[in-house]
């Protein structure tokens, strides 16, 4: 093999080694889209308002801008508001429930929202300051 081939070679491996290690973008990205494996707190009652997206439990959702956790569905209500005390429904497209808890560290009153399902939240209405993935 001469040199050209080597080099082409080593260039192909490591392209290959690049996509293979390479996680997908969307998989974690907070977009304001509820996706599978997904937990999502809504502006408003019901999915019609600005969502907020999440892949882990939060234990605080932070209480001014640039540092809290934002509902990120633009052109709808509630769109770059902060989270805490602003959410009023819920959906989990996870595998196991989530509690949105009344406050942070997962303490206090608590809303648990079943794998596959969408619900208004009640103890935790406009009242909400973390989550955890059960």
């Amino acid at each position: 093999m001469n040199n050209f081939s080597k080099k082409l070679l080593a260039g192909a491996i490591a392209a290959v080694a690049v996509l293979v290690s390479t996680p997908s973008a969307s998989a974690a990205a907070r977009n304001g889209v509820c996706e599978t494996n997904e937990f999502c707190l809504y502006w408003g009652p019901g999915t019609a308002w600005s969502a907020s997206d999440f892949t882990t439990s939060i234990d605080t959702y932070g209480t001014s801008q640039p540092t809290c956790y934002e509902f990120k569905t633009p052109d709808r209500g509630g769109y770059e508001q902060c989270v805490k005390n602003n959410a009023e429904h819920a959906c989990n497209f996870r595998s196991r429930a989530v509690r949105v808890y009344f406050n942070s560290d997962h303490k206090g009153a608590y809303d648990t929202i079943p794998a596959g399902t969408c619900r208004p939240l009640v103890a935790t209405k406009n009242n909400n300051a973390s989550h955890l993935f059960l």
